[in-house]
């Protein structure tokens, strides 16, 4: 059920932000400078809890504040790549010293951070993690190897998911803990795509420290603790954007932006193509011919059906977050709704371009557009969770169906593990 929001709470709520925005907004102004603001102030955040840079605002009442915003063309609270996550993680399961320490930082954007969960022998299985955090009495040192870290190369911090014990079954052997990414222990290698782009990395730790004050959440509860990290990162996968604006907009606030954006989403600008590109297909269609050709037309139908119904359940999972609902299935069957509309999206690409599709550069469609379409797509059945895990949680959390029998109730150390890539 909707909630219904209270048409005088809204009003003095537009009447109050529109009269401190008058007040306090300065497009000349630095982005820290504003964005500090904004965080003291409670607006960059208003839904979150006052005592931590929010003002208890009810999630129905938040696009007001965007709207007012958006009227003036005002800059934002830092929200690109995975600084979200990591506020969203740290706001449920930090302690006080780590909310008041990381959360400042994150919205200012003063500090960027990465997300290390994968491993080479375990990506989709998660809880097989064998990065190990060993404590010595005073710090904890971490020894291991991450895979497909997005932004590591540009993070000051990282959310690490490491092995604290061995003789405990998998998920209960997990800790969470945040890493300081600047140190002499963390080596950040970038990985190349088949795609032209690196914006992933493999990380490895060795001898690396953490202080016993960046731990999250208790040791032994660190796969809650990333499954609040994931949760979060299949709500928000739709919403990952680059920020628009005109670019007639002057102010040193405004140039400070672009350039934050060109950086921190560097790592995220062949995106669009794996998600299939759909807004190309009537026009490439069109200029081909193709529009003609019914075979054509009935793929590119199926497509906007299935299009559609992925914009509508991601829909769902964005009124569940504006109504402060939990996480229901709709990041699952929104992440696998994803991954059906891009792999449609390639085969109708493919029907209107023919072999020419395959062709990189100036020599292919839209100068080799079509064919990064071709080679990301895939990988929007993996990434973040593939397209058989959420098959598993949908047929378990929906359906009701039993779930797999659990083979790893022992002792990690016992259970059989991937050997991982031959070594020479």
């Amino acid at each position: 059920m909707a909630t219904l929001i209270d048409p005088v709470s809204a009003k003095e709520l537009r009447q109050e932000l529109r009269a401190w925005l008058e007040s306090n907004w300065d497009p000349n102004a630095s982005l820290i400078e504003w964005r500090t603001k904004l965080t003291e102030s409670g607006w960059g955040m208003p839904t979150w809890p006052s005592q931590w840079f929010g003002k208890d605002l009810p999630q129905a009442l938040n696009p007001i504040v965007e709207e007012e915003f958006a009227r003036i063309n005002a800059v934002t609270v830092a929200r690109t790549g995975i600084r979200l996550l990591a506020a969203a993680t740290i706001l449920e399961h930090g302690n006080d010293d780590q909310k008041s320490r990381y959360l400042p930082r994150i919205l200012t954007g003063e500090d960027t951070w990465c997300q290390l969960f994968s491993e080479p022998g375990s990506g989709s299985d998660l809880a097989g993690a064998i990065t190990r955090a060993d404590f010595d009495g005073t710090h904890w040192i971490v020894n291991g190897q991450k895979v497909w870290t997005t932004s590591a190369h540009h993070a000051d911090h990282g959310l690490l998911l490491a092995r604290t014990n061995w003789d405990a079954p998998k998920h209960d052997g997990l800790s969470y803990f945040v890493i300081d990414m600047h140190q002499p222990g963390v080596s950040v290698h970038p990985l190349k795509q088949m795609n032209g782009h690196a914006s992933f990395n493999q990380v490895f730790f060795t001898d690396a420290v953490v202080a016993p004050e960046n731990q999250v959440d208790r040791i032994g509860n660190g796969w809650k603790v990333a499954m609040t990290t994931l949760m979060h990162e299949r709500r928000s996968a739709d919403a990952l954007r680059t920020v628009h604006r005109d670019h007639d907009l002057t102010g040193r606030i405004y140039d400070e932006e672009r350039d934050e954006t060109a950086t921190v989403m560097e790592p995220y600008k062949w995106y669009p193509q794996r998600a299939g590109r759909v807004d190309l297909v009537f026009e490439r269609a069109s200029e081909t011919g193709k529009i003609d050709d019914v075979v054509v037309r009935q793929a590119i139908a199926e497509l906007m059906i299935k299009a559609r119904t992925a914009e509508w359940t991601a829909r769902r999972a964005r009124a569940a977050q504006q109504q402060g609902r939990p996480q229901g299935p709709e990041g699952s069957l929104g992440k696998l709704a994803a991954s059906h509309v891009a792999r449609q999206a390639s085969k109708v690409h493919t029907m209107i371009s023919g072999s020419d599709s395959m062709l990189e550069g100036e020599d292919g469609p839209l100068a080799g557009l079509i064919a990064e379409i071709l080679v990301s797509v895939p990988a929007t059945s993996i990434a973040g969770g593939t397209d058989e895990i959420q098959r598993n949680i949908i047929a378990e959390r929906v359906l009701g169906m039993p779930k797999e029998p659990r083979m790893d109730t022992g002792p990690f150390r016992d259970v059989t593990k991937n050997p991982g890539p031959a070594t020479s």
